[in-house]
């Protein structure tokens, strides 16, 4: 058996972006992060689940260790970093780049999803 764990509107900071002026002042980026887990989180220990305060404190870690350009790109590697860190059997990330003007125009988010598995 499993469970799915989500965190739902993660806010981390970050200058992720194409354009000079997107790197240079800092904006909230949103994550919506599913991941399935074994059963042994039924124990109720925490040390027998996957913490998500780990979870948050390592997408956090890949926001800050590199500038993206593309929002597809952070949410490969917030998905990598999860499953390479993390005893999952699957996740998916959803990175959403808020406020945005495109070609003159508001544009509410740009939305990238990435699924991983082991």
């Amino acid at each position: 058996m499993s469970f799915t764990v989500e965190l739902r509107g993660l806010e981390v900071p970050g200058r992720h972006g194409v354009l000079a002026e997107e790197r240079e002042r800092e904006r909230v980026f949103l994550f919506d992060i599913s991941f399935d887990v074994s059963d042994s989180a039924l124990s109720d220990r925490i040390e027998d689940a996957v913490d998500y305060r780990d979870v948050a404190a390592c997408v956090r870690e890949v926001s800050d260790g590199h500038r993206y350009n593309l929002v597809e790109a952070l949410a490969a590697g917030v998905a990598d970093a999860i499953v390479g860190r993390f005893p999952v059997d699957w996740v998916r990330v959803q990175a959403r780049k808020p406020g945005l003007e495109v070609a003159g125009l508001r544009l509410g988010e740009a939305v990238a999803v990435v699924e991983r598995a082991r």
